[in-house]
């Protein structure tokens, strides 16, 4: 069901949905970096591989947050930049002929 929500969400806002994705991503591979560099213990698997590794490691283990809160977000950015661009929605509502 995800995949069609994402197929959909891709149809419509287009470069604005795999910005936002690309925006989540990279904040929070750098999120996870910035905290194991910090002293965040990670244990198993993922102490062995570095820094790098082990961010991103953490950030593929939160992939399907990542894609609900694309789902999520992309609407709210493409009307932010629509506002800020100063362009009307999409789909205005029909005015009567006068």
């Amino acid at each position: 069901m995800t995949r069609e929500k994402l197929k959909s969400l891709l149809a419509e806002y287009g470069n604005v949905a795999i910005y936002t994705y690309l925006v989540i991503w990279v904040a929070t591979l750098a999120g996870f970096a910035i905290a194991i560099s910090l002293g965040v213990k990670t244990e198993g698997v993922a102490s062995g591989l570095g820094l790098a590794g082990a961010a991103w490691l953490a950030t593929k283990l939160t992939q399907p947050l990542r894609i609900a809160g694309t789902l999520l977000a992309t609407p709210l950015v493409a009307a932010g930049l629509r506002k800020l661009r100063g362009k009307p929605a999409d789909n205005p509502s029909p005015q009567s002929p006068q």
